[in-house]
């Protein structure tokens, strides 16, 4: 499952795991929305495989529940308050332009 959760990591720009009922995994998926970043969210509930990721997510992370879990080019950058502590300190627009995200 390591490989399978590294390689969706990296399967576009920016990649949100996410639970569907989890308020805070929308608010970070409608923030990259908002900035006009056409990000893969993965709704681990809804996959068949999303248990074992999950497991896979924690372990990696140090964190349960792992979601939102985002990564920018391949790299973990944080969950809800990584996400908005580097929007609000004007860093996160950047390093989605760096990924090649967004190009405004």
């Amino acid at each position: 499952m390591a490989e399978t959760v590294a390689k969706l990591s990296t399967e576009k720009a920016v990649v949100i795991f996410t639970a569907s009922q989890c308020p805070m995994c929308h608010t970070v998926a409608s923030l990259f929305s908002d900035l006009g970043v056409c990000a893969a969210v993965h709704e681990l509930d809804k996959d068949p495989r999303g248990r074992d990721m999950e497991r896979e997510l924690a372990r990696r992370l140090g964190r349960s529940p792992p979601v939102p879990a985002v990564f920018i080019g391949g790299r973990f950058i944080g969950s809800t308050d990584g996400v908005m502590s580097l929007h609000l300190a004007s860093k996160l627009v950047p390093m989605l332009k760096g990924a090649g995200a967004i190009w405004l």
